[in-house]
């Protein structure tokens, strides 16, 4: 995981005071409403250590491509199984571009994912973010309508190789729901309303929106992007 710090400089950091998220996933599945934490949004500190993407590739690079995304979202999980992979290829293992994924569930329509965010996160402890998160959006029509998705999740953690204790021990806690919430305010924050919403990150001109979500769209903005990169340095 990396910490949110290019970002952070190009979107305009939430108002004076404190902030009460309340958003968090029970051990069930399903989203509670009560407080989950304070964020002094004054302290840039604070909030730079709590949002975090997960990274692919090499995140120092000129072109970022930035995903806010939900789990239990449609359009996100064919973002994940038809564009991304084209990314991987194309952009990520060519050196072209890093990809970044940024939490943001849709909590009043998407009620498990929220968790499924923090349990993309508890793989990650054992090393296979990408590989679970492909997973979750592989089956997403499977536990998507469940009462509780806590025994799909931990179905494809077994799947997958993960230790089951330390997995399920993971998903219900707490633990990872502080960021999940971070990211939900940075992307608000940057004017995401719905998922997938991606933007380019360039480096030494801050964050695009890419107004399509079809490789061909992101591909472009990239040409696109380099090219005033190449203006501005003449």
């Amino acid at each position: 995981m990396t910490k949110f710090g290019v970002i952070l400089g190009v979107v305009a950091v939430l108002g004076a005071g404190w902030l009460m998220w309340s958003v968090r996933g029970s051990v069930l599945g399903t989203p509670t409403t009560g407080p989950l934490l304070e964020l002094d949004l004054e302290d840039q500190a604070v909030y730079r250590q709590l949002a975090q993407g997960i990274t692919s590739g090499d995140p120092t690079g000129t072109i970022g491509i930035i995903e806010f995304g939900d789990y239990q979202c449609p359009g996100c999980g064919g973002f994940a199984l038809a564009v991304k992979p084209q990314i991987d290829l194309a952009l990520v293992q060519t050196g072209r571009a890093y990809f970044q994924f940024f939490d943001f569930p849709l909590t009043n329509m998407h009620p498990h994912a929220f968790l499924a965010a923090r349990a993309a996160r508890c793989a990650g402890d054992q090393d296979l973010y990408w590989e679970y998160h492909q997973e979750l959006f592989r089956n997403q029509s499977s536990w998507s309508g469940r009462q509780s998705a806590v025994g799909a999740f931990l179905g494809y953690a077994q799947g997958l190789g993960l230790d089951q204790d330390t997995f399920e021990g993971c998903v219900k806690s707490d633990k990872y729901a502080d960021v999940v919430t971070a990211n939900m305010s940075l992307g608000r924050e940057a004017g995401v309303s719905g998922t997938p919403t991606i933007f380019l990150n360039v480096k030494g001109q801050g964050l695009r929106p890419v107004m399509r979500n079809d490789f061909q769209a992101i591909e472009a903005a990239i040409e696109s992007a380099l090219e005033d990169l190449e203006t501005a340095g003449n």
